[in-house]
């Protein structure tokens, strides 16, 4: 079942005309031939195949679908609606029609509701005026899983049911309740906010990243593999080694001493047995000599288990251990998997920080928060493009308010604060950056987060100053999220970009090509490649025997950031024409002032040499 939630000030319809399958239905009562209603919750509704075997189940989570979203309206009138247009795959028009008249009469029968409905199976046309809201347009994709019974842990069972609080803390630190804030101030913060409340993981459409990613041989689905398990190409392997060589010098920087753990655990371990049933994810599980074990879903594990054995003094801490874990494993549900958004297998940079007190996790949690903001900036990920967020327990939230307030003021822009009643997991808040795409979905890309619970069950202490053992508190974090989810971030940014008019682009550092030259004829290639020598950078030469134009279009369409034609006049002079991306006309260069240039732009990131045959000719194609 497909829905479109629509909160609307009036909606009207009135039938036009038969369709051809109404001769297969019942005749329509004369009374649904037009219908109208002032402040309804209009729900657009598209049987899928299937649906009609899993009817009972179907209806009851419909149903409690739409009657949650009234409440959160406070809306009690519901108008059914079929549209069929939301789904390419629909059940059959008797079974459809029969769910929709099921759904009708088991709303009808609520006394808090008023429902109104519209005819199966007739062409009708129809009015709508949507308020102008957060939570006035959500999309819902409800179905019902067959196969096994998946048993989800306590943590997951407890991101269903938590009931959260909203506040938006402004940059000057003043908090203020959601219904109170005015959200025209900032359009992807309302978008951020509605999709936290009401939005779907569930994709409808492919985002363009997916296409970017292919079209540029980045990134591409593994058909051999498990969903979720993508191939890199040399290009897009550039990108991610160019990433993950940054963000381990920027840790490393800071003071994290880098290590190396398994990537598979037993699950008869009584510490792990018990941290999975806290952690909300999905694990792979294998069986190897008769024994059980899981795939890790980040470095925790054998971090945990390392901390144990170390010997921690008052004067380590903080205490900081990192990983950049190339297989990290969760099973998501194969609705929720789209593109480098949300896979089952990704790479993450991910630290632990052991802390004495409350005091100290708090200053190292802002110095974290600043690390991820300078990685945003890095990505060339302005703070208009994302919405940063802080989830907090109500009662840490209380005791120290003032971190919030300095979190707000880092960012320099309204933040969202989700509010927790009570504790539902390891720990009692977490910052999170989120990159908001084309399709108005929210990704978490740098995190931290304060654990007060994994020290005392995995047996982590340190000595204090009374030479007492005490358990730490732990910090949880990744400065840039995984580096996977960063592509999928910078392509989307593009598409956005894109759709404004802006010249879409990498960003200098992580172009696979960062210069390309082109010779006019085939006697500029010796020069072109001594040329290649003299320049750094990821250089190539496009020496394929096609006309300039074309080559320039081909260069401008893989997003190089300058290109140089190379004639007779740039052999024989001192400078060379670079054509650099989104500006008018070429700037003249010397082979010096270009290589000033590069470093400039390469100031601070890391870089990786080209990876690809210098020559565009010896290339192959990675895709067909």
């Amino acid at each position: 079942m497909r829905v479109l939630l629509l909160h609307s000030d009036n909606f009207s319809y009135e039938v036009t005309g038969e369709t051809s399958i109404t001769k297969q239905l019942d005749p329509i009562p004369e009374e649904l031939n037009k219908g109208a209603a002032d402040d309804v919750l209009v729900s657009m509704l598209a049987i899928e195949k299937g649906d009609g075997a899993n009817q009972t189940k179907i209806l009851e989570k419909t149903a409690q679908c739409i009657i949650e979203h009234c409440e959160k309206l406070n809306c009690k009138r519901v108008f059914l609606y079929p549209y069929a247009h939301l789904s390419p795959t629909l059940e059959a028009p008797r079974a459809a029609a029969k769910i929709l008249q099921l759904l009708f009469e088991q709303m009808s029968a609520d006394p808090d509701f008023t429902v109104y409905r519209a005819p199966f199976g007739v062409y009708k046309r129809f009015d709508i005026n949507v308020k102008g809201h957060p939570l006035s347009e959500m999309g819902r994709s409800i179905s019902i899983e067959g196969g096994e019974t998946e048993v989800q842990s306590s943590s997951l069972q407890a991101e269903k049911r938590k009931i959260s609080q909203w506040l938006i803390m402004e940059s000057e630190g003043t908090a203020v309740a959601t219904d109170k804030f005015n959200f025209k101030k900032s359009k992807i913060l309302t978008n951020f906010f509605a999709y936290e409340t009401e939005g779907s993981r569930i994709a409808d459409e492919p985002p363009p990243h997916i296409k970017l990613m292919q079209e540029h041989e980045l990134v591409d689905y593994e058909p051999a593999s498990d969903a979720g398990n993508f191939r890199w190409y040399p290009k897009g392997y550039t990108i991610k080694k160019a990433l993950e060589d940054q963000i381990d010098g920027v840790l490393n920087r800071y003071g994290a001493m880098q290590v190396e753990t398994p990537i598979m655990y037993s699950l008869s371990h009584p510490a792990l047995a018990k941290y999975l049933d806290k952690f909300p994810a999905r694990q792979y599980q294998i069986n190897s000599d008769k024994k059980d074990y899981f795939l890790r879903f980040a470095a925790c594990f054998g971090q945990y288990l390392m901390k144990h054995d170390m010997q921690i003094s008052h004067r380590h801490l903080p205490l900081r251990l990192y990983e950049l874990t190339h297989y990290s494993f969760r099973r998501e549900q194969s609705g929720e998997l789209t593109g480098l958004k949300r896979l089952r297998c990704f790479t993450m940079p991910d630290m632990h920080t052991l802390c004495a007190d409350v005091p100290q996790a708090i200053d190292e949690m802002l110095k974290q928060v600043k690390l991820s903001l300078e990685w945003m900036d890095n990505l060339g990920i302005s703070p208009d493009e994302y919405v940063a967020a802080v989830r907090v327990v109500d009662s840490f939230y209380k005791e120290n308010p003032d971190y919030v307030k300095k979190i707000a003021e880092y960012v320099g822009r309204p933040i969202l604060v989700e509010i927790w009643p009570e504790q539902y997991f390891y720990f009692v808040t977490k910052f999170e950056v989120n990159f908001i795409d084309s399709q108005g979905k929210g990704s978490a890309l740098c995190t931290v987060q304060i654990d007060v619970k994994n020290p005392q069950d995995f047996g982590i202490s340190y000595i204090n100053t009374e030479n007492e053992a005490i358990a730490p508190l732990m910090l949880h974090t990744s400065i840039s999220g995984s580096i996977d989810r960063n592509l999928y971030a910078l392509l989307e940014q593009q598409a956005i970009n894109s759709k404004k008019g802006i010249k879409a682009h990498f960003p200098y550092w992580l172009a696979p090509t960062q210069t390309r030259i082109l010779p006019v004829k085939e006697e500029h290639n010796e020069a072109a490649v001594a040329l290649a020598k003299k320049l750094k950078g990821r250089v190539d030469i496009d020496d394929r025997n096609e006309t300039i134009g074309k080559r320039i279009r081909s260069a401008e369409k893989e997003w190089i950031p300058s290109i140089i034609v190379m004639g007779d006049k740039e052999i024989e002079g001192n400078t060379l024409p670079f054509r650099l991306r989104g500006q008018e006309g070429n700037k003249d260069m010397t082979i010096d002032e270009a290589n000033r240039y590069f470093d400039e732009q390469m100031d601070g990131k890391a870089f990786v040499p080209i990876n690809l045959p210098q020559l565009l000719s010896r290339r192959p194609l990675f895709r067909g």
